[in-house]
Formats: structure tokens, sequence, C-alpha cells
């Protein structure tokens, strides 16, 4: 078995940040549809400003957001460009949709890697 990616969501922009929180990001929920990541499925954050990359987990959020929560908070400023990441295990790769995004946190472009 070998894990491969299988969401993209390139060029997200934070849009806030808080502490006191149990830990997660909060992405905007139709921007986790497009790119075919489930409420709560684990993730990879990769802050383009900084270098930073942790894993986490999906919450659902309002139009535009993209927020980073608990421990999260500390890796990232409002107005950092992110990359999001999901994997899955498999024989071989099955493909991933990737979607970037616009300073507005909207969808820009979709492309699929086959």
């Amino acid at each position: 078995m070998r894990t491969f990616v299988s969401a993209k969501i390139h060029g997200i922009r934070v849009t806030g940040k808080g502490v006191v929180y149990h830990g997660s990001v909060t992405i905007d929920r139709q921007l986790l549809a497009a790119a075919s990541i489930a409420p709560y499925e684990q993730l990879h954050v990769v802050n383009l400003a900084n270098g930073s990359r942790w894993i986490t987990y999906a919450i659902p959020g309002g139009p535009g957001v993209f927020e980073l929560n608990g421990g999260g908070a500390y890796l990232g400023n409002v107005g950092d460009a992110c990359i999001v990441l999901s994997y899955t295990t498999g024989q071989d790769f099955a493909g991933v949709k990737v979607i970037f995004i616009n300073d507005q946190n909207k969808v820009a472009e979709q492309l699929t890697y086959a």
C-alpha cells in the first residue's frame, strides 16, 4: 500500500486565527466540497509564507473563511497563503482534484492530476 495525495486546495488565504480552541482549521464548506474534502477529514496544511507544515482536520465554515485554530494559530498570520492537502492509501494513484484559490478565497481554477 502507498499513500497518495487525494485533494489539494492551493493558495487559500488565512482570514482569521484563534488560539483558544481545541484545534483544526475552519474552511469554507463550498471549497471543501469543490476539492472533495469531507468535514472532519485529516488534512496537512502548508503555510507558503513561513514554511510551517502541520496535520489537523477540517471544520466547515462560511463563505471565504480559512481560520487557523488552536496550536495552528501560531503557525500563520491573516493574509498568509497556504496549501491544504488530504491523502489516501491504495495500490495505485487514482487522480486528485486540485483547486487554485484567488485572493478572495474563491475558486480561480480547477485541475485534475491523473
